[in-house]
Order: structure tokens, then sequence, then C-alpha cells
């Protein structure tokens, strides 16, 4: 498989995806709207790398060939000779559908468009291109460079060369796949996240019990290395309400519902560890 990759959105998945290719020897280029996100996200990566090396992990040359594998740019036309393109943009259809439409035109035929999204159905992405067969879903987990699953969603017309080519893609960086073979919104991990932080949240309004209590019982129950509540504020409230609400009006599952008190900590910008408060105090 040819080795250039070229990613859309230098957030934390986009720097964190694109960190793992290049150091697994794919050429990156890292593309995102601004220089200042540019800068945050390429900061981000090197001082990742920094990390890995004092911890023994990397060898300081391959970190600084990995980093000198990265190219980062404003200019969408860089994507023109690129394998495959992830696009990891906020998780909104309108947004996605312009850089997919855009992507269309830019790319070569042969190219794979995937996805980093959590929630939004491939089927609904992959409509605004003129190749739907050659859209995957690769759903990354945060933080990328530590978080060994990729979700590979197979939408409505993804064909099975074009998710034998993202599986390549994902495994060729260090990732261990699951294939979702219907595209329903939230996948598998985003619905069975989703449904048990709603759960706990309503646990945890009605006072059955408090949010230590209730990650306590699912660390100590179930051996989950982190609690739902913990999660929500790991993730981010306002993130976890987005992708339970996209998937409750796409499926109108009552378990998809949140509470009010979910929506109230997020209107009062309790999101989580960004903000300081969340379930609870950071």
């Amino acid at each position: 498989m040819a080795r250039k990759l070229a990613v859309i959105g230098a957030g934390l998945m986009g720097s964190g995806i694109a960190q793992v290719s290049a150091q697994a020897g794919w050429d990156v280029v890292l593309r995102d709207v601004t220089d200042e996100a540019l800068k945050r996200g390429t900061d981000g990566i090197k001082a990742s790398y920094d990390k890995f090396v004092a911890k023994g992990k990397l060898e300081a040359h391959d970190a600084d060939a990995a980093l000198a594998r990265i190219t980062a740019t404003t200019d969408l036309d860089a994507v023109a000779d690129a394998d495959v393109v992830v696009e990891a943009v906020f998780e909104k259809l309108e947004v996605k559908h312009e850089i997919f439409r855009a992507l269309d035109k830019l790319v070569k035929d042969e190219a794979i468009l995937a996805s980093n999204t959590s929630a939004i159905p491939i089927t609904k992405i992959a409509a605004a291109t003129e190749r739907p067969e050659r859209v995957v879903g690769t759903h990354f987990f945060s933080p990328v460079p530590m978080m060994q699953l990729c979700e590979l969603v197979r939408g409505y017309k993804t064909s099975d060369e074009t998710l034998a080519k993202a599986r390549e893609f994902a495994e060729s960086v260090g990732k261990t796949c699951i294939v979702v073979n219907r595209d329903v919104a939230g996948f598998v991990t985003t619905r069975l996240i989703c449904a048990l932080v709603v759960e706990a949240a309503k646990l945890h309004e009605s006072g059955v019990a408090s949010a230590e209590d209730i990650d306590l019982a699912c660390k100590l129950g179930f051996g989950h290395a982190m609690g739902p509540l913990a999660t929500a504020d790991l993730t981010g409230v306002d993130i976890l309400l987005h992708a339970t609400s996209n998937i409750y009006t796409e499926s109108q599952d009552e378990k998809f519902a949140a509470p009010e008190s979910m929506r109230r900590m997020v209107d009062a910008g309790d999101i989580g560890r960004k903000s300081g408060q969340g379930f609870y105090k950071h």
C-alpha cells in the first residue's frame, strides 16, 4: 500500500492520528484552517514524541525522523496526491459535507476517504461525494498514541476493497480493528458508552448513588478501567451529550435520551476536566 496520508483537522484526534502514522513511516500532510491550530497540533505531537523518548519507548532519532515526515498546511489542495485521507473535524454533518465535497474534487480516483466520526452515519457523510464506495469510517480513540482500538465502519455503499485498505492503514499504524457492518448512528463503541453514561447520569440525578460510587461499581464490578461519569468528564460532557443526541435523533431510542441534569451542566459550562467541573471537581 502506498504511504501518503492527509489528515484534515489538527485538533487532539487529528494530530494524534498524524503522530502515530508518521511514527509508522507514513508521509503525512496535516491540514487545518489556521496557522495557530496547526502550531498547537504540531507542538502537541512534538511534546508527545519527547515524552516517549524520555520514557525510553522511542529513540530520539526516530522521533526526529517522524516529525520530519509531517507537513503542516492550511492549503486543502495539498491532499491531492494522498492515498488515504482521514477527516477529523467537529462532529457536525454540514461541516463534514463541505470538506468531503471539496476532497471529492481534489483527491485521486483510487484514494480512500475516511472519517474519524464517532457518531454520524458514514452513509450520510459519503452522500456528499461522487464516490460513496470509497468512503469509510476509521474511528480512532483518544489519546490516539495510547489507545489500541480503531473502529472501522462500513457505510451503505462502502466497498470490500475500501474496507480492506482502511484496515491495512489502521493496522500499519499499530491499531487493532473491529468492523461495524451496519452503519447505525454511534456504531458499536459510542452507543455502548452513551447508553452507560446516560443511565449513570440518571442514577446520579435521582440521588440513587454518588458519582464516585457509580464509577466504583463499574470499575470493580465490571472491570472497567474508568467509570462512565469519570469518562464523561475526561471526554467532555458536552461532547458526549452531542453524541448521544445524534444517536437519539437517528434511532428515537429512549435509552439515548440524556437526562435534564446533563443538559443543564452543559448550559452552565460544567463540561468536565477542561472546565474544572463536571460530575467531579478537577
